[in-house]
């Protein structure tokens, strides 16, 4: 199974399927796999160990980043997260991103905001709308609050890590893109629009 695979000079690890999201867009309802991977559906969980020997069989420091991506939402590991983030730059001195949906409070029923200080140095949060019901309507998430909470995980993170990034995919019409980028300014946080490959 594929646990760790590369995008664009950056090597990124796979190790859940578990989502609270079941989002109109997701690439894994059109393939099994993206950027060479036959299938990105684990057999099983990963374990630390596992982690650990597939980066055994890469060359971490010929990579860019290091980022926590696959077909399931990251922190629905939040401990094997941190574990394996702050391995990767202690052993590599690798700069470490997370991709989320930002739920990873209402995931782990605790405030989550202070375990990514030093092991996560990027938060890249999927907004993907500009108010509550069109976020409802697009990403189908498992909770109402959803939207409300992913704005305040955005806000509170800022503190435990270098970068924080709320991100939408261009399939947005021009002006809830602008609605979403002035969202990141309020919130004094970096805004990239995601191309929907």
């Amino acid at each position: 199974m594929t646990i760790l695979y590369l995008v664009k000079g950056n090597l990124y690890v796979n190790i859940t399927n578990r989502c609270p999201c079941s989002c109109t867009f997701c690439i894994r309802n059109e393939a099994p796999g993206v950027y060479g991977s036959d299938s990105l559906w684990l057999e099983h969980e990963p374990s630390i160990d596992e982690i650990k020997s597939e980066f055994d069989r890469f060359d971490p420091e010929s990579y860019g980043e290091i980022v926590f991506c696959g077909y399931g939402e990251p922190t629905e590991r939040l401990d094997v997260v941190c574990e394996i983030g702050k391995y990767v730059k202690s052993k590599f001195g690798k700069t470490v991103r997370i991709n989320t949906n930002g739920l990873c409070n209402l995931i782990n029923q605790k405030p989550c905001e202070p375990m990514f200080e030093g092991a996560v140095d990027i938060v890249s949060v999927s907004l993907n709308a500009p108010d509550k019901d069109e976020y409802n309507r697009i990403t189908r998430p498992k909770w109402d609050n959803s939207f409300e909470e992913l704005l305040l995980f955005t806000k509170n993170v800022k503190p435990y890590v270098k970068k924080v990034v709320l991100t939408v995919v261009d399939v947005l019409k021009p002006d809830e893109i602008e609605q979403c980028r002035a969202i990141a300014e309020e919130l004094g946080v970096d805004f990239r629009v995601r191309k929907l490959d």
